[in-house]
């Protein structure tokens, strides 16, 4: 999946890659995507949970190209 953001978020602990994540969706514009890469297990429920709360499109989970897993999200404007 294609991203306009890339965020490594590998290293960082619970709750780093969603406030990185948080951070860095306004820096897209609306309709635009946010890949998060990260190695912390808490990262794959946590970003789900945030797109819910904040009304973001959660697209999907793909391994990076080290196997780590990149979450997609995409920027509503609800969001």
């Amino acid at each position: 999946m294609e991203a306009d953001l890339e965020l490594d978020c590998r290293g960082l602990r619970c709750p780093l890659p969603v406030i990185r994540l948080a951070n860095a969706i306004g820096d897209v514009p609306e309709g635009g995507t946010v890949a998060v890469t990260s190695d912390d297990p808490a990262a794959r429920p946590d970003i789900q949970a945030w797109c819910r709360m904040r009304g973001h499109g959660y697209v999907g989970e793909e391994p990076a190209a080290d196997g780590v897993p990149r979450f997609v999200v995409r920027r509503t404007a609800a969001g």
